[in-house]
């Protein structure tokens, strides 16, 4: 088994001994932090996008932590996010969860819980980067098919019989036939079922 590569974990806090301490913790456990004192570096610094997760405080100079997760949320990505505060209340922290954080700490946290809570961002992170990888899979096969094929994927995915199909595109069964052969082929599936399933991860499944 291969070793996994280091994870990388953003910290967005203005209070220098706030995110040095983080870094510090993190590193304790083997994961390493880049700094930033606002959402502005952290913005300009093109290495962020390779980081597994994102630990944010609420407080920050010029735009604050929640704005910034929800206007840039395209930038941000699918990155986990941890909210920090020293501030924080309820409508702040369901605020968060809304829009879609992990959790929302209030400072002073205790120091394993913000590493499971690192460590369960970390996996979350990973598992959403391979689903990014199989849809990316699919999709490539996808786009190997014809407009024919595609037309004929459609209704196939819908359970109609080959019958069916051959009258709806005004052509023979024989030549439905073919085109599911090279169908299933192409998508490296064995069966129906199975093409359903790669379909439907990808975001293309038509259902009747």
């Amino acid at each position: 088994m291969t070793e996994s590569k280091q994870a990388l974990i953003c910290v967005i806090d203005d209070d220098d001994a706030v995110r040095e301490s983080v870094t510090m913790l993190l590193a304790t456990v083997g994961v390493a932090a880049c700094g930033y004192r606002d959402c502005q570096a952290f913005l300009k610094d093109e290495a962020a996008r390779a980081a597994d997760a994102m630990i944010l405080d609420v407080r920050l100079p010029g735009i604050n932590g929640l704005e910034f997760h929800e206007k840039f949320a395209e930038r941000i990505g699918d990155m986990p996010v941890i909210f920090i505060s020293g501030h924080g209340d309820i409508p702040m922290a369901v605020r968060a969860m809304r829009q879609g954080a992990l959790d929302f700490l209030q400072k002073p946290f205790a120091e394993q819980t913000l590493i499971d809570r690192v460590n369960q961002a970390i996996a979350l992170a990973a598992q959403r980067r391979e689903k990014r990888s199989e849809v990316a899979a699919v999709q490539s096969l996808l786009d190997q098919l014809t407009p024919r094929e595609r037309e004929v994927l459609d209704y196939m995915v819908q359970g109609h019989s080959s019958k069916v199909i051959a009258n709806a595109l005004d052509i023979s069964a024989r030549t439905i036939e073919q085109h599911r052969a090279r169908i299933m082929e192409k998508m490296q599936v064995g069966s129906v079922a199975e093409l359903v399933h790669a379909l439907t991860l990808a975001g293309e499944a038509r259902h009747p």
